[in-house]
């Protein structure tokens, strides 16, 4: 007998993580204290993700808007990203997580950018979850990249443009393996998906907070979880 395939598991759990700033300036702090906060909560999703069995966590780390932000504060965030590889590489290996990322990653800063790169070899033989970061990442670029790859392809008689569906335009996005998120969480109140991952969230559960990043911890997380699994799932059915 086939084995039934529960179609409502969730495997895969994106973030906009939002509020860092305002977490900030709320307690008074630097607005890179608060985005240093913000790094601790990865944590805590971690565990909490462990707990519930999800493979795949994408976070929405550093868009392309955000290189318009003062130069300060870019660096520091840079800084800050490279503080995260250095600091939590005994923890990825210790519960087998695979890091990725999705994104113009050239654009990241050279030496941030090596430590990445590095980071993402050294665990890629780890299999129990995968988180991915997009950096330098936003959606409209991720298609924008896509629809070029296609011509590429196209012109050089690697498939024929009739042969284009949705299937396969999703094979030529920046991490194609991984299967569409079923559930979106966004911190700190705001209505909107401010150019993450709009492909792949067609059909996602969306999950608004107004707790702010840093101060979202397990139990929160639990909650969203809770009402993904509490939803009817139509998919344009009845």
């Amino acid at each position: 007998m086939a084995k039934k395939v529960d179609k409502k598991k969730l495997n895969h759990v994106a973030i906009i993580m939002d509020g860092n700033g305002r977490w900030a300036e709320k307690n008074g702090l630097q607005r890179i204290d608060g985005h240093k906060e913000g790094a601790k909560t990865i944590r805590k999703v971690l565990d909490t993700a462990e707990l519930f069995d999800i493979k795949y966590i994408t976070l929405y780390a550093f868009s392309t808007e955000n290189w318009k932000r003062p130069k300060l504060e870019v660096m520091g965030l840079m800084k800050l990203l490279k503080e995260f590889l250095e600091s939590n590489f005994d923890l990825f290996m210790e519960k087998k997580v695979k890091l990725r990322t999705i994104g113009r990653i050239d654009d990241i800063p050279y030496l941030t950018r090596k430590i990445l790169k590095k980071f993402i070899k050294d665990t890629s033989k780890n299999s129990e979850r995968e988180l991915i970061l997009a950096l330098s990442y936003g959606s409209r670029a991720e298609i924008v990249d896509a629809a070029k790859k296609i011509v590429n392809a196209v012109k050089n008689d690697i498939i024929k443009i009739e042969d284009v569906d949705e299937d396969k335009f999703s094979s030529f996005l920046y991490a194609p393996d991984i299967p569409d998120p079923e559930l979106m969480i966004r911190t700190s109140g705001e209505h909107r998906l401010s150019n993450f991952m709009l492909w792949q969230l067609s059909y996602a559960e969306l999950w608004i907070t107004d707790t702010l990043w840093p101060d979202f911890g397990e139990e929160e997380f639990k909650e969203a979880i809770e009402s993904y699994y509490s939803r009817n799932r139509r998919f344009g059915g009845v």
